[in-house]
């Protein structure tokens, strides 16, 4: 199966701890990597996952907070120290690129290499990215400011080819592009070989979505229904609900709740307030609502599958 992995480098809120850095993680799509969120400390903790610079090309921005943006100067500046010569893609909701040309001219003139930012509506869920493999689609959030998800979906694959029937009858070597996007195999005396019998389905898509910073938000249900990987937000306990409520941000309970009704097979929940040192509250209370939750560890690889 090809790779497609979630590394968190960091998994905190906007207060940094000795604990936790602050959010970052990064996507790595058939060694295609795609960073999500930039917060202070993001090239160094991408040092310590051993990630490759040189394959990073995307960076996508949920919102204009600075602890999940304040670690892009540094990167870019360190791309240019190491004479970068492919473009880079920064994909933010409006605002951003306003910011950061004047310190980008101011600090890193002349840059080696061409950023660009794109910017995207976080009122409406649009596709932002596409490859042959691969499409990145945002998910409009509540949060104080303009705020958007993303999720990562694997694009259905071609057929896979059963040797065994293609070999029995004879079919040509021309013909398996052919079979693999779909097409029945008609043989030289003018019978139909069905495209059933000679292939077998490509495995299912995957999916991984992004969620923070939200507020308890259902209308993102139908967006994420049935993914593999869902990262919620889970700032507070529930003895916080009320806190939660006025900076909009979700309870590990509010994360469990949006997993189950979205049906997602697995919850990653993270973005933790620093006043927890001990984030097995949350675990446990996400556990009273959906069976399979794990805590965000910062430098851990989790595998969308």
């Amino acid at each position: 199966m090809d790779k497609f992995e979630v590394t968190i480098l960091g998994c905190g809120s906007a207060l940094p701890t000795t604990k936790h850095n602050q959010t970052s993680q990064v996507v790595n799509f058939r060694d295609k990597l795609f960073i999500i969120d930039c917060g202070e400390g993001t090239q160094l903790q991408f040092r310590k996952a051993k990630l490759k610079f040189s394959r990073l090309g995307h960076i996508f921005i949920s919102h204009l907070h600075g602890d999940h943006c304040f670690g892009l100067m540094g990167l870019i500046s360190t791309f240019g120290l190491l004479g970068r010569t492919a473009d880079l893609y920064i994909h933010a909701p409006k605002g951003l690129e306003a910011v950061m040309k004047p310190a980008l001219d101011f600090f890193c003139n002349p840059l080696s290499y061409q950023v660009f930012f794109k910017e995207y509506d976080t009122k409406k869920s649009s596709l932002i990215y596409e490859d042959r493999s691969l499409q990145v689609t945002t998910i409009p959030l509540k949060h104080r400011m303009p705020c958007s998800g993303f999720l990562f979906q694997e694009k259905i694959g071609l057929n896979h080819i059963i040797r065994e029937q293609v070999d029995f009858y004879n079919v040509p070597t021309y013909e398996m592009n052919r079979l693999k996007a779909g097409f029945d195999y008609i043989t030289p005396d003018g019978e139909v070989i069905s495209n059933a019998v000679l292939t077998k389905p490509a495995a299912l898509p995957r999916s991984y979505a992004y969620c923070s910073d939200t507020a308890y938000n259902p209308p993102i249900i139908e967006l994420i229904k049935g993914c593999d990987l869902l990262f919620h937000e889970a700032t507070f306990a529930n003895s916080e609900k009320v806190r939660a409520n006025q900076t909009y941000h979700s309870t590990a309970e509010q994360a469990a709740t949006i997993a189950l009704k979205a049906e997602v097979k697995q919850l990653l929940i993270g973005h933790f307030s620093a006043r927890y040192p001990n984030e097995n509250i949350l675990l446990t209370e996400a556990n009273a609502i959906f069976p399979i939750v794990e805590i965000a560890e910062e430098l851990k690889t989790y595998v969308v599958e």
